[in-house]
């Protein structure tokens, strides 16, 4: 698929990844971001006039409800769906830190929020032809690490709708995709490891794994990891569990 002249819808779309996804979409494109209400979605409505707002915190999936109902009712075709939002939380279940409640909110922001759009968004994705569900997936996806459980659990949950999903939709238009990536330089992962590709590099990756044949595009240093999982999965965990 090229990616011009088309419907793209993105979560989480005013900052990090999505914020740069939106960037580089935008001058081409019809862009829809769904967002929280912050400062930050404030500044893109008045930063980028022709894009599409529909206010909705993604752990409420009633408001998620009410914005996928907004999206539907515009009656446009939806030519890209890219499930970008996510958040991770860090300490771990013996932490005095911890918090309970954040248990619900990552699994509904990271994957039940995702389930709810897709499902919720399909008649706009079958007025196109073709049109894509690019789910933004991560090396965790693959091989967890000992920090951030939830994280870890809901992106290999991410990566098992992916593959089923792909699977019930073959015979559709509508083609199922993720990336994978490694850690990127954001506000999410501020603090934390090194050598970091950016928001606009990765972005720019993603949007040229879409316009691919690809259904797995696999980013920066997850490729190795993805090659290290395949010949020694014990290794590929060994290296994660110390990292």
């Amino acid at each position: 698929m090229n990616i011009v002249g088309k419907h793209v819808v993105i979560t989480g779309g005013t900052s990090g990844i999505g914020l740069a996804l939106m960037r580089q979409l935008y001058d081409n494109n019809d862009v829809s971001v769904i967002s929280r209400p912050s400062d930050g979605l404030e500044e893109l409505k008045r930063a980028f006039e022709r894009v599409n707002i529909y206010e909705a915190d993604l752990a409420d999936l009633g408001a998620v409800e009410k914005a996928a109902d907004l999206l539907v009712k515009s009656e446009k075709k939806i030519d890209v769906l890219i499930n970008n939002a996510a958040v991770q939380y860090t300490p771990h279940f013996l932490d005095d830190d911890f918090q309970y409640e954040s248990i619900r909110r990552e699994i509904d922001i990271n994957f039940t929020s995702v389930c709810t759009l897709i499902y919720l968004l399909m008649p706009g994705l079958m007025q196109s032809n073709p049109a894509i569900i690019l789910n933004i997936n991560s090396g965790l996806g693959l091989v967890p690490k000992t920090d951030s459980a939830i994280y870890c659990a809901t992106k290999g949950a991410l990566n098992i709708l992916s593959q089923s999903l792909g699977y019930q939709l073959e015979s559709t238009n509508i083609k199922v995709k993720q990336v994978f990536l490694p850690l990127v330089d954001t506000a999410m992962t501020r603090g934390r490891g090194k050598n970091k590709l950016t928001a606009d590099e990765v972005a720019a990756e993603i949007i040229r794994g879409i316009s691919s044949s690809k259904s797995n595009i696999y980013i920066g240093k997850v490729k190795a990891l993805r090659l290290i999982n395949r010949l020694s999965p014990s290794l590929a965990q060994k290296i994660m569990k110390a990292g």
